[in-house]
């Protein structure tokens, strides 16, 4: 028998596959979780084989820790461009409100799963960090903070805000956004409304959130 003298080669590596792959991962690991999850599942969703996806992730736990660090990182740029802004305070607050929103309605699961990542894996923690630390590298996170904490203490001289530090204010106004979406089927449960009520819910929630929260800034 006659031996094939032809090695084979690997697919070359291509950046849109592997966004492609990732794109497809997503809502496959946001849903159900990692545990959960399955690699043939993911390899249908993207349109390819599981060779193919093998080749770009070598494993399940290798395309899990790029999901999660993609969704850990996609709430903190444009926030923190939109507190580091020139803008007001209060347009700063429903630039806020709007962003997360509008986000996190596309993308309802992302808090619980990364909730529920980090409690079945507290190392997803590490990774959470890691998301924050890149911002943190380049000097957004540090301009961000001093820039809100010095427009509060401003407003707080001229005496139309009471006294608060930026880490308060931002805990406060992100916590306002993310509550709903990470316990939806309890608050469904609680304020007895199906599915498009809680939609129609969470669109209120972008006028009343700011309102709210600027009320609550009053000295």
């Amino acid at each position: 028998m006659i031996k094939s003298t032809h090695a084979i080669v690997p697919p070359t590596t291509d950046p849109r596959t592997s966004q492609q792959i990732l794109a497809a991962a997503r809502p496959v690991f946001l849903r159900p979780g990692t545990a959960a999850s399955r690699m043939h599942d993911i390899a249908k969703a993207a349109g390819v084989n599981q060779a193919l996806l093998h080749y770009y992730f070598r494993s399940k736990a290798q395309l899990a820790d790029a999901v999660f660090a993609q969704a850990a990182a996609q709430l903190f740029p444009p926030v923190v461009e939109a507190l580091a802004s020139d803008a007001s305070i209060e347009d700063k607050v429903r630039q806020v409100v709007k962003i997360e929103l509008d986000i996190l309605s596309q993308t309802p699961h992302l808090p619980a799963y990364i909730i529920g990542e980090i409690g079945q894996a507290p190392e997803r923690a590490a990774q959470f960090l890691d998301a924050a630390q890149r911002l943190k590298s380049n000097g957004s996170l540090n301009r961000m903070r001093a820039a809100l904490q010095s427009q509060i203490d401003a407003c707080v001289t001229d005496g139309i805000m009471r006294k608060i530090s930026a880490q308060q204010f931002l805990t406060n106004l992100l916590a306002l956004c993310i509550f709903p979406f990470a316990t939806r089927p309890m608050m469904q449960a609680v304020l007895n409304l199906d599915d498009r009520g809680f939609d129609r819910f969470l669109k209120s929630r972008k006028k009343e959130i700011p309102d709210f929260f600027l009320r609550a800034l009053r000295p």
